[in-house]
């Protein structure tokens, strides 16, 4: 399990959060309350994170590297 920061901020004018991960460009949510906020960022960034599927020319190898 990865932790990744969060920026929260409420709105004043309707007490709603919006929520990003600033380690993810253009990863952001938002929530009626701080708690749903957070549950609908893990949610962006799960699906953020799921790759893409891949087509590959004939011949060309897939594989997967550790990084860290």
């Amino acid at each position: 399990m990865m932790k990744w920061r969060v920026v929260l901020e409420a709105d004043a004018e309707t007490g709603d959060w919006s929520v990003w991960c600033p380690e993810l460009p253009g990863c952001v949510s938002a929530g009626e309350t701080e708690e749903e906020a957070l549950e609908n960022i893990r949610e962006a960034i799960a699906l953020y994170l799921e790759p893409d599927p891949i087509e590959l020319k004939s011949g060309a190898i897939l594989r997967e590297v550790s990084v860290g």
